[in-house]
């Protein structure tokens, strides 16, 4: 039955696309929810009507009717009134019955129960891709002979070796050990690279080629999809069971593979593939559209809650950067939903030391007025870099989907892995991964430090304490500043090309080393400036000598809240994510200065995010309500159909036969058809869609005797009058929506934008002293504001 509505539905507001920006075909992932998304089929706007009794073959509720296409978007008002409708009936029978009554609390219950399940989910899964991710990052550079599950960290935990040869105990041995027998001199170092680039390859290929074999929406970061999906639009599988086993593997692959890329985007996907397979467990989700997006924002808190170990800026991400609507209801929601996602991580503890993430640090330095002239300088920098970022890597994707380069991903992950595996091995700065390098730079030098960030020239007489005072570069700080500059360089030319393969990358992590490594360097320079030129009139009110004033770690922190915030255009859930992640409610102020002048950088150079300008690249049908629209043009202006086009298709209410409704059917492909009284009066009745039709026509010919082609449909209370010899009619005024909005064709656009963000609509009427004159579609609308903004209008919705 699918396949006979499938026909050509480009709709209006549709993606006439296989696969949403994919290059390579899709399975269907998740059955169309057609059979299990009956209900509600006497929705008559708001109930207005649906007290009175009809007496068509429409009585009970069709499967299928007030279903959507794929690559449609959801009537929002319609799918609230039909959950208030629900929820009515529910409360108005609650009072009839014991039995009604536990109905009642139940269903009032089942969202928070929903919101349990997905919260220990998408912490349960977490857990797992973060204990694997760490366990295979180390395969790469060697093996456990304790046992060849544990990581380097843990296999040299029971070890007796010093605490400054804790990385060199005898149950650890690299690939070097393991086959030559020793570890030292050029032949050892040549097959530990060797075996370095030969896990890299494999872990990335792996990756890829699952992601084609089995899910390709399992690719990418996800987070532009869902944005999209939760402003309405339908992608079918792209929160499905199979994109969620395949992201949850590949993911691990692709961080553990070496590539410039994080799992924290990724994570908001898995947590919302966890949320959407649960929702068929509870009819109300199941079957509205609507209220299943609710569910979907709560998850991708918890996605953001288990990426960062941050529940409050998790809710807050979702609040300002990828949910369409957030009633408060939700808002609770999520806060819970985050809350048991990261109880549930921590409970599994993955890095043994009782920390949600990788990089978690406490500083307890105070900071100086003075020292915010260099955060600010830092947030420059991050609102440069965000912004060369966004440019080059969209350009860099444009290229892959118009030339023959997007027909060949395989190769493409090949060549970027073989390529930062080469150039990472030689510098341990990009050896290690990711998260390990964000942590060495936020780390704060204490005196058992072994790492050469920290091989400072130690003073111990001057020492009070805690606290170390600043002291002079030792060679080892000289070394690791070349190091991290090269490593620099590396990492902001590397993400450009990576972000987008085919493979589950999310930009969180990559973003933070940039700032993370330009933060440190900037540190070590300051520190060393106050160390050397106490005495100078900047340094000489608050930084004696021998005092600890400049803390490297904290512009490390800075520098990294600056780049993520020069990328995402994230403000407020920047700063609460920053210091979830470092326990310093002292440094609000520098984290809010860099995150404010790295938006202003960026905003002025380009007013789009990453994840913004993803979405215009793919086209989907996505109505930014950040945006303001101030041009002065009118309904008239944008309707169709235009004085050239043909009139306007419609469905009188009482004098078309079957044949005459599946002809307009076959010959057109628009989603639905408004239904007027005649086509010589031209005044409204209603609107009607397509799906529903094709769906009622179908089961009235099978079920209803005497429903032949010349039969007359009509969409009144009463059967208009005929003569007894004529055939059976179809009354299907069950289908009909009786309040569809309009407009007058003198309303001004901006006002029909606002309404268009504000209720979700898929389409509006526009109407003269109460005819019809013609229709605005959600499309119309977003081909009208990119032709107002200079851009090609047919690159919404269609790649």
């Amino acid at each position: 039955r699918r396949g006979s509505f499938q026909s050509s539905t480009s709709d209006e507001d549709m993606l006439e696309i296989t696969g949403a920006s994919l290059d390579f075909p899709i399975a269907d992932d998740d059955p169309p929810l057609d059979r299990e998304m009956g209900g509600f089929s006497s929705y008559n706007g708001g109930g207005m009507n649906g007290t009175s009794t009809m007496m068509d073959f429409l009585e009970e509720p069709l499967p299928g009717v007030g279903t959507y296409e794929d690559f449609n978007t959801i009537d929002w008002v319609r799918e609230k009134s039909r959950d208030r409708d629900r929820h009515r009936e529910i409360t108005s029978r609650s009072k009839e019955s014991t039995w009604a009554l536990i109905h009642s609390v139940s269903d009032a219950f089942s969202g928070w129960l929903l919101m349990l399940l997905i919260g220990l989910s998408a912490g349960s899964l977490a857990g797992l891709i973060d204990i694997s991710a760490h366990w295979m990052t180390d395969l790469k550079e060697g093996v456990c002979l304790a046992g060849f599950w544990f990581n380097h960290e843990h296999c040299c935990w029971k070890s007796n070796t010093t605490f400054t040869d804790r990385d060199k105990c005898p149950e650890w041995k690299s690939w070097s050990q393991l086959i030559l027998g020793h570890g030292e001199g050029a032949f050892a170092y040549i097959l530990n690279y060797l075996m370095y680039v030969i896990w890299a390859l494999m872990f990335s290929l792996l990756a890829v080629l699952l992601v084609k074999g089995f899910a390709p929406y399992a690719c990418g970061s996800g987070i532009p999809e869902i944005k999209t999906i939760l402003s309405g639009f339908i992608i079918r599988g792209y929160l499905g069971k199979w994109t969620l086993i395949i992201k949850t593997i590949t993911l691990v692959l692709a961080v553990s593979s070496g590539l410039s890329l994080g799992k924290e985007g990724p994570l908001v996907h898995v947590a919302c593939c966890c949320g959407n397979i649960l929702c068929h467990l509870f009819t109300k989700y199941r079957k509205n559209e609507a209220k299943r997006r609710e569910v979907l924002s709560a998850a991708a808190a918890a996605g953001v809650s288990v990426a960062f170990g941050a529940p409050i800026g998790g809710v807050l991400f979702s609040l300002e950067e990828v949910s369409y609507y957030f009633p408060l209801k939700t808002l609770w929601r999520s806060f819970f939903a985050a809350l048991v996602a990261a109880f549930t991580l921590r409970s599994i503890n993955p890095f043994g030391n009782s920390r949600l993430v990788l990089f978690y640090v406490e500083f307890h330095m105070p900071w100086h007025l003075l020292e915010l002239v260099p955060f600010i300088l830092l947030g420059i920098f991050g609102g440069l870099w965000g912004a060369f970022f966004i440019r080059s890597n969209i350009a860099w994707c444009r290229r892959r989907k118009t030339t023959k380069l997007g027909k060949y991903p395989v190769l493409e992950v090949f060549v970027v892995t073989a390529l930062t595996a080469i150039l990472a091995f030689p510098n341990e700065y990009t050896r290690m991964s990711t998260s390990e390098l964000i942590s060495e730079l936020f780390n704060d030098c204490g005196i058992l430090d072994s790492s050469k960030l920290c091989e400072y020239v130690n003073d111990f007489n001057s020492t009070k304490g805690d606290d170390l005072p600043d002291r002079a570069a030792g060679p080892g700080v000289y070394t690791a500043m070349w190091q991290l500059a090269l490593a620099l360089i590396m990492k902001v030319f590397i993400t450009i090309f990576t972000f987008g393969m085919k493979v589950p990358s999310g930009l969180f992590i990559p973003s933070m080393a940039v700032g993370a490594i330009a933060g440190r360097l900037l540190g070590v320079a300051m520190e060393q400036l106050a160390y050397y030129h106490h005495d100078w009139a900047i340094f000489s009110g608050w930084c004696s000598q021998g005092a600890d004033c400049i803390t490297p770690g904290l512009y490390a922190m800075v520098g990294a809240a600056a780049c993520l915030g020069g990328v995402t255009r994230m403000t407020v859930s920047l700063v609460v994510i920053m210091f979830e992640l470092t326990g310093g409610l002292e440094y609000i102020v520098p984290l809010m200065a860099a995150a404010m002048t790295s938006k202003w950088v960026a905003d002025a150079i380009g007013r789009e995010g990453i994840y913004d300008a993803h979405i215009r690249l793919n086209g989907y049908p996505f109505l930014e309500a950040k945006e303001e629209f101030s041009h002065k043009t009118l309904a008239m202006d944008v309707m169709r159909p235009r004085r050239t086009d043909p009139p306007l298709t419609v469905v009188t209410q009482d004098s078309m036969t079957v044949e005459d409704v599946e002809t307009i059917i076959n010959e057109t492909t628009y989603s639905g058809y408004p239904v007027v009284v005649s086509r010589e009066s031209q005044r409204l009745v209603g609107f009607v869609l397509r799906r529903d039709l094709i769906i009622s026509i179908e089961n009235a010919r099978k079920k209803q005797d005497g429903i032949v082609s010349t039969s007359i449909i009509y969409f009144t209370d009463h059967s208009p009058p005929l003569p007894p010899s004529s055939p059976s009619m179809l009354k299907l005024r069950s289908i009909l929506d009786l309040s569809p909005f309009t407009v007058t064709d003198q309303t001004p656009m901006e006002i029909v934008v606002d309404i268009f963000r504000k209720l979700g609509l898929r389409q509006c009427l526009v109407t003269h002293n109460g005819k019809l004159l013609g229709i605005i579609t959600k499309k119309d609308v977003l081909k009208h504001i990119a032709q107002l903004a200079n851009q090609d209008p047919d690159s919404i919705l269609f790649n």
